[in-house]
């Protein structure tokens, strides 16, 4: 069956418009409500990020799930992964999400996670797909479900974050300067960081519904590296609008991505527990990443771009620790689903232990220069069958040989193709990568 409504990370759109409408979200939870009434404790956690419609949707899916006779734990703003843990602590049927993570305000997302704090089975997601096309029917009234707020979520989730540190580790030596974002993290990090011992100077904390990521957190990164820079802190931590996500800033005010704390986690872990299994990245993961990985004589292995996909190729391999460069990190024995918090601390374990400061431990790979160009398109293109697209990657892979790698694929949410070219050399890379794109364009006239 092909879905219509879930992408690889729930429903997202624009809120007014598109699925982001009390109508739409009032027959999603009926209809996520009548397949999750199957289940022996027909429960339901919902949580949320800062957004102003999140209070909107919040009230429409909380009615649809009562009115299919489930009852609700509301949660309140909090971060992802925080409710994909407390939807295991409660022993719910599901967990409900409404974010759209690093997105701007006005647009908003609702995504599920399955009773064990993971994504939900594409089958399930299908059958509620089959109860949207229905008619909606309210159960009796003597079978309607209740709703009650959590009151100490936010310190259910501080207290797991901090168990995923050994108790004898504290943070009483460093200096965090921690970026909030404006979202959901902005009343658990600080006080994860702090309790541990951390001196935290925390930025972009004061939420007011419509300026979660704005020019802050994740994707935006200038504020925090002046902050650390002026604080002289130890490291920078910025999280997005949800907390699933991280980027972090060492003591130069030089940016740490996704790929490197995969792999000082990854180094720090093998030296401190001999870390077993293998690691898992993306096809946008960076070759000196996959390097770096081999060096510890470990393998490395390479999922399709997004967490979800991730989480699946660490089963396959049973590894434990997987993550994407946009910040996307998975530390299976802690929680299976990504947690920047959990991420950070991880980091800040690696400092503490080795005694070296940030810029240094990530010198543990070298990044090859990454060239990124997005071409637009008309109409959807089988880049496989293009005998044009196909010699020129040819070209390119016979010219980098060993020393890069060529990946095109079309985007899911754009009508886009994306050329990337990794190389030693940044200037011969930009021109490899313009020479396919040149090639793509020609076809796609």
């Amino acid at each position: 069956m092909s879905r219509k409504y879930f992408g690889t990370d729930g429903i997202r759109g624009r809120v007014g418009s598109s699925l982001m409408t009390p109508d739409f979200a009032l027959k999603l939870g009926w209809a996520a409500g009548k397949v999750l009434a199957k289940n022996s404790n027909p429960l339901v956690v919902i949580g949320k990020d800062t957004r102003i419609s999140g209070y909107m949707l919040e009230s429409a899916l909380q009615a649809g799930l009562v009115a299919a006779g489930l009852d609700i734990k509301l949660v309140g703003p909090m971060p992802t992964p925080a409710v994909a843990y407390l939807t295991r602590t409660f022993r719910a049927s599901a967990g409900i999400v409404i974010s759209a993570s690093h997105n701007p305000y006005y647009d908003n997302g609702i995504k599920f996670f399955s009773s064990n704090g993971t994504k939900l089975d594409d089958a399930i997601e299908e059958e509620i797909e089959a109860f949207l096309e229905r008619e909606m029917a309210t159960v009796e009234s003597d079978h309607l479900g209740k709703a009650s707020r959590v009151d100490d979520a936010a310190g259910r989730y501080i207290e797991f974050c901090k168990r995923s540190l050994p108790n004898t580790v504290q943070l009483n030596d460093l200096r965090v300067v921690v970026d909030c974002a404006n979202g959901a993290t902005y009343h658990v990090a600080p006080n994860v960081f702090e309790e541990l011992g951390a001196e935290v100077i925390t930025i972009f904390d004061k939420p007011n519904g419509v300026n979660i990521n704005h020019e802050c957190g994740a994707t935006s990164l200038e504020n925090l590296q002046e902050a650390v820079k002026m604080y002289r802190a130890n490291l920078g931590v910025a999280l997005d609008g949800d907390g699933d996500r991280l980027m972090l800033i060492d003591e130069k005010g030089e940016v740490v991505d996704g790929d490197e704390a995969l792999a000082i986690i990854a180094q720090h872990r093998l030296q401190r527990d001999g870390l077993k299994g293998d690691i898992v990245g993306t096809l946008m993961s960076n070759l000196g990443l996959e390097q770096a990985i081999n060096k510890m004589n470990l393998g490395f292995h390479r999922a399709d771009v997004g967490d979800r996909y991730v989480m699946e190729k660490l089963r396959a391999c049973n590894g434990v620790i997987g993550g994407e460069g946009s910040g996307h990190i998975i530390i299976r024995d802690r929680i299976e689903t990504g947690d920047g918090t959990i991420a950070a601390l991880q980091v800040m374990h690696a400092l503490i232990d080795s005694g070296k400061p940030l810029h240094e431990l990530k010198q543990v790979m070298s990044k090859y220069p990454q060239v990124l160009v997005n071409v637009p398109i008309k109409e959807k293109i089988d880049l496989d069958a293009s005998e044009e697209i196909q010699q020129s990657v040819r070209d390119v892979e016979e010219t980098l040989g060993s020393r890069g790698r060529v990946l095109l694929r079309a985007s899911g949410t754009e009508p886009l193709i994306r050329v990337m070219v990794e190389g030693e050399d940044h200037a011969e890379t930009s021109d490899l990568a313009q020479q396919i794109a040149n090639t793509v364009r020609q076809v796609a006239a």
